[in-house]
């Protein structure tokens, strides 16, 4: 009897593209000469299920399985435990991204110290950094308590036979593109090494129930550098934004399979470490100039928070044939299309005018409540005239100039009148649904052109 005939397949060296036969180039990254011949060797299902300390599955009935609030783990951080709906699933895997130097590490290493301190048992992988860096960082956060253990390797061999003894609740990642998995080809951070160890990562996560943060480098685009399925592996995405040379930092969920991903959490960088902002109105607010013209507040809802932002616009005439316009923080093409409303629902002469929109304090929105706050913060500018800054605007503009509903528009108007704001413009037909609310005055408007209206003159 002859003997079977063996499986051969050809991958790149440099992304992991695999082809049934050999080519001189690379279709996927371009690289020449980098295709290798490996055999296929397909393993036992109880091989496998052995290696990866799994048990052999079996189907459960739906109603058998019990859930309770004991099934999250507060990271002891009130606005991570917000984005990630509650706290941490156990056995789940979160991965976390942004610019290098914006507070990756700074972020998990705090979590850790409190998720210590609350009986967790951790440990930190860091595949960059030393222990006397990691020490000297952990001395600027304060005084680290409870278990929590410091390992530096990168040898995911090594790392799985430390997790399988010593088996902790939560494991920290620093980054996932440092990792080595000896068994693929390929320089750690390629495609293919980043690709399977997170794979062997995330067998170790639920076979184990240990949760798993993992770090990820971004790219110049601002997306994880990698495979787009490494995203599609883990159960959260974070993605941690702001500005490296400013105080504050958003945390923002772009996928969450135990929550919502429409939470943001607010921290500021501090010398001692993040500091949490448990009101970022407030803290976007402040310092906000009197009797100037070309500012306005607005209200955008991000998940189930309020948040009161400062617009402001600046119009004057251009210098030059083309009019230049620039926004920092909300969308360049939405600034065009009002400012087209109000040329021609109003008659404004914006068009040899340059314009340029800031959200103050750096925050990015793209939500079109923010829409009668800009044009209004627009006309201000232009007309020269401030607008008072106890008023609140919000609601969608549509081409016509008509000002649309929006929602939530209570919540909106309660968290201005907390903060002392006492007019509020708002979309005629939220008014309707709303009423009267005390502290605060409402002037219901149906177009841009009755906002306006309520400048002063």
């Amino acid at each position: 009897m002859s003997a079977a005939k063996k499986k051969t397949v050809f991958f790149c060296k440099e992304c992991g593209n695999e082809s049934a036969k050999w080519m001189g180039q690379c279709p996927a990254c371009h690289a020449w000469n980098s295709f290798t011949e490996r055999e296929v060797r397909p393993a036992a299902r109880s091989d496998q299920h052995v290696r990866a300390g799994l048990e052999t599955a079996k189907p459960t009935a739906l109603s058998d399985i019990r859930l309770s609030d004991e099934d999250r783990v507060s990271t002891g951080m009130a606005e991570l435990d917000r984005v990630l709906g509650g706290g941490v699933v156990p056995g789940s895997m979160i991965l976390v991204g942004g610019d290098p130097g914006i507070g990756k590490s700074t972020l998990l290493l705090q979590a850790c110290r409190e998720m210590a301190a609350g009986g967790q048992k951790l440990i930190y992988i860091s595949g960059e950094e030393s222990l006397k860096q990691i020490r000297m960082r952990a001395d600027r956060l304060g005084e680290f308590t409870g278990d929590i253990k410091l390992l530096c390797e990168t040898d995911l061999g090594a790392i799985s036979d430390i997790l399988r003894s010593e088996k902790p609740d939560v494991v920290v990642i620093d980054s996932i593109q440092t990792m080595l998995n000896t068994e693929v080809s390929g320089t750690p951070g390629s495609v293919s090494q980043v690709r399977e160890s997170t794979a062997v990562l995330l067998q170790l996560s639920k076979a184990l129930t240990i949760s798993v943060f993992i770090v990820g480098h971004v790219t110049k685009e601002g997306m994880v550098a990698g495979p787009r399925i490494l995203e599609h592996m883990v159960d959260t995405v974070l993605y941690f934004e702001g500005d490296r040379h400013a105080s504050y930092r958003i945390l923002r969920g772009v996928k969450n399979r135990f929550g919502s991903t429409n939470e943001i959490g607010v921290f500021e960088m501090c010398e001692g470490g993040l500091k949490e902002v448990s009101n970022p109105s407030e803290y976007l607010l402040s310092g906000r100039p009197k009797d100037a013209s070309g500012t306005v507040t607005a209200c955008s809802i991000e998940g189930t928070r309020p948040i009161l932002l400062e617009i402001q616009a600046l119009v004057c005439q251009t210098g030059f044939g083309i009019p230049r316009r620039q926004s920092s923080g909300a969308d360049l093409n939405r600034i065009n299309l009002l400012m087209a409303v109000l040329e021609k629902r109003l008659g404004l002469k914006l068009g040899m005018c340059d314009a340029y929109v800031n959200i103050a304090g750096g925050m990015r929105i793209a939500e079109p409540a923010l829409d009668l706050a800009i044009a209004m913060a627009v006309v201000s500018s232009f007309m020269n005239v401030p607008v008072s800054d106890r008023l609140l605007a919000f609601g969608e503009v549509g081409l016509s100039g008509e000002v649309r509903g929006v929602s939530q528009p209570e919540q909106r108007i309660r968290e201005a009148a907390k903060l002392g704001y006492e007019e509020c413009v708002l979309p005629k037909v939220c008014a309707q649904r709303v009423g009267d609310i005390k502290g605060i005055r409402l002037h219901p408007v149906e177009s841009v052109r009755d906002a306006i209206a309520l400048i002063k003159k």
